[in-house]
């Protein structure tokens, strides 16, 4: 998953990592892009600060979201991704879960 041209998905171990980068390569070919595009995807990831707790869920492939749809909807489910206070919370209760 690419967010502005930054790379968000899992990181294996190296030797894997290097026999995909050759894969990935022949399958997602580079894409052209203006000079003006080059320099705003730049400036927009000079400025980009993720959460290491965000970061760090990104790297284990799971994301801790809360479902935020009303009740009686059908078909549809809404949410956001947890950061910040609220995830480091139910970091903590998910903790106190599997020790107990």
């Amino acid at each position: 998953m690419k967010k502005f041209g930054v790379d968000l998905r899992k990181k294996g171990k190296k030797g894997a990592k290097d026999a995909k980068d050759g894969k990935e390569a022949k399958e997602e070919p580079e894409e052209k892009k203006s000079r003006h595009v080059i320099f705003k995807l730049k400036a927009r990831e000079a400025k980009q600060k993720l959460d290491p707790a965000v970061e760090e869920q990104f790297q284990s492939g799971r994301l801790l979201a809360s479902i935020a749809s009303r009740p009686g909807q059908s078909g549809r489910c809404d949410g956001y991704v947890l950061e910040g206070e609220e995830l480091t919370f139910y970091k903590k209760k998910l903790e106190k879960k599997k020790k107990a």
